[in-house]
């Protein structure tokens, strides 16, 4: 399902950021999309983890991807009949969010549910490489398509891998007893926030990864980088939203096949002032070879931060908790995608240069991981424990 449904996000995603570009000619736009999708979901995550909670999992991710489904058909109505508006494309955003709100904790919460608990890093980066391959595919699909093809049959694209993805759902199946149970009430989404906040090592994992992406992401200005600095035009879009994948997906192989990483804490916060120092490479060059390596190299080592920080909240979390803390961690990272767009795009804007925007906010991406640091010092000391029975005593204990 997650095969399916990636490289359909992906096409859709590069559409929706091609079009809106190419409708307005503005860098304000792109940031608003994400906000559009980011604002509702902040509004019902909390919500979504709880019925993550309480109800079969698997369910949630079905229904949830009923909505996105028919909008996609939608998009692909209006713009094969030149109908399509910005209004549309930013009420899709909407929709997309207010079902993540709901898919997206249900879908973490799932895999320690099928996955024993000394595979589940391995099990995290495993995802993570299928993820980063149907990210390779998906956006180069999408420039090629765009602009081959123009952006209709992108979005029809996104339809049938979705379809396909219902069917793989419907195959996914759980121990006898696992799926949760419960009664949702304000009381229980309490809970889960309580449990964040005495657990610092996992509100330190979420608040890391928060502020670098916040600072340090360049994706909401690769339309302007592809078109205006590389002169690459929408192939060299795909070629860049695809390095990403590329780096992502090489980093995922090579830690398959090493040992899991005891010290989670400790990479986690080197790889994140690595990503900032590597962002800012990427601000200064205008050479589209350059770019692609640069880009790859940030993807990369984001994902080893990434695969830390899922160990570090999935690992540290026991499984009644899992939905609404992985809610939370939602929140944290549509934060960092969505505002982080935003800020990007008040920067190019006020700025006039996309440059400045990635440059300046690699420089802050350094400066928000020394401040994290410096507040949650039990992030840097943490270590992962692969027995469940010792996971459990600890998170008793605090």
């Amino acid at each position: 399902m997650r095969v399916a449904g990636n490289i359909g996000m992906s096409v859709q995603t590069a559409a929706t950021a091609w079009q809106a570009y190419e409708l307005t000619g503005s860098a304000m736009p792109l940031a608003f999309i994400g906000l559009a999708r980011f604002l509702p979901n902040l509004a019902l995550s909390f919500i979504g983890g709880a019925v993550a909670d309480t109800r079969d999992r698997r369910v949630i991710m079905g229904i949830s991807q009923i909505a996105p489904l028919l909008t996609s058909v939608w998009l692909f109505g209006l713009t094969a009949t030149g109908n399509i508006t910005m209004t549309a494309i930013y009420l899709s955003s909407a929709i997309a969010g207010v079902a993540g709100a709901f898919q997206g904790p249900a879908s973490q919460s799932l895999l320690p549910q099928v996955v024993g608990r000394a595979s589940f890093q391995r099990a995290v980066t495993l995802t993570s490489s299928l993820q980063q391959f149907t990210g390779i595919f998906g956006p180069a699909a999408g420039g090629v398509i765009i602009g081959a093809f123009g952006l209709a049959p992108a979005y029809l694209l996104r339809v049938v891998l979705m379809i396909v993805g219902f069917g793989c759902l419907a195959n996914i199946r759980v121990a006898a007893g696992s799926s949760p149970r419960g009664t949702i009430s304000l009381a229980l989404i309490k809970e889960g926030l309580v449990f964040i906040w005495t657990h610092r090592p996992v509100l330190g994992a979420m608040s890391l990864d928060m502020f670098a992406v916040i600072f340090a992401s360049a994706d909401a200005l690769l339309p302007i980088y592809a078109r205006d600095i590389l002169g690459a035009g929408a192939i060299g879009f795909g070629l860049l939203t695809s390095s990403k994948a590329v780096g992502a997906l090489v980093t995922s192989i090579v830690m398959t096949l090493l040992p899991p990483v005891v010290n989670t804490g400790r990479t986690m916060v080197i790889t994140v002032l690595m990503f900032g120092v590597a962002t800012i490479a990427f601000g200064f060059s205008t050479w589209l070879p350059l770019s692609l390596v640069l880009y790859a190299l940030i993807a990369g080592i984001d994902q080893v931060s990434v695969v830390m920080r899922q160990n570090i909240i999935q690992l540290g979390t026991p499984d009644a908790f899992r939905g609404r803390v992985n809610s939370v961690n939602q929140v944290f990272v549509g934060a960092s995608n969505q505002l982080g767009a935003v800020e990007s795009g008040v920067v190019a804007t006020l700025t006039s240069s996309a440059e400045v925007a990635v440059v300046s906010g690699g420089i802050a991406c350094l400066f928000a991981a020394a401040a994290v640091i410096a507040l949650v010092p039990t992030l840097w000391h943490h270590r992962a424990t692969f027995d469940p029975s010792e996971a459990e005593e600890r998170a008793g204990a605090r």
